[in-house]
């Protein structure tokens, strides 16, 4: 026969309450308070663990943390993507991979004053489309080294430089870019 404690124990942590309105004698017209007592509401931190597959965009992510730029091209046409695409936009066929510069220019771009949780301490920001040769759509991405305070229309065109961070996140932001 295994010897359950007696007590359960208890720890630091957690939601701690303290001084919950109740009241002092269970009368029938404190019981009728209790019916009519706001809800309890309380907000505490909860995690959990998500498992994520790239799936088909791994190969995208395995060459940011090696520091190469991956597209896709359509084999039959030779459209290439700047961004992963397993599949052709127009015949669903699959794509290969190809290697893309490093170098690229600034085909757009906005100062963003706003961003979410993650990148809101980082505002304002640089967020750009930055075009290649030889592929034939846009990649979305940071550009850093410029002040947004000082946007120009003469950032329009502007040669850039792929730049990888040292120790990969295997997120989009692994690779960003700067004035070349």
């Amino acid at each position: 026969m295994s010897k359950q404690p007696m007590k359960r124990e208890e720890t630091l942590g957690g939601t701690i309450v303290h001084g919950l309105p109740f009241p002092a004698e269970l009368t029938p017209e404190a019981l009728n308070w209790l019916r009519q007592m706001l809800p309890i509401r309380i907000e505490q931190d909860y995690a959990i663990t998500y498992l994520h597959s790239y799936g088909q965009d791994s190969p995208w992510f395995a060459g940011l943390t090696n520091k190469v730029l991956l597209g896709n091209r359509e084999p039959e046409t030779g459209y290439t993507y700047a961004t992963p695409r397993g599949h052709g936009m127009y015949d669903g066929g699959e794509t290969e991979w190809v290697e893309l510069p490093t170098e690229g220019r600034v085909h757009a771009f906005t100062v963003c004053h706003f961003g979410s949780e993650e990148f809101l301490p980082e505002t304002p920001f640089v967020l750009a489309l930055i075009e290649f040769e030889g592929a034939d759509t846009l990649l979305l991405t940071r550009l850093l080294g410029l002040d947004p305070d000082a946007a120009s229309l003469d950032w329009i065109g502007m040669p850039v430089q792929a730049k990888f961070l040292r120790n990969a996140k295997l997120k989009p932001t692994d690779v960003y870019f700067t004035p070349a």
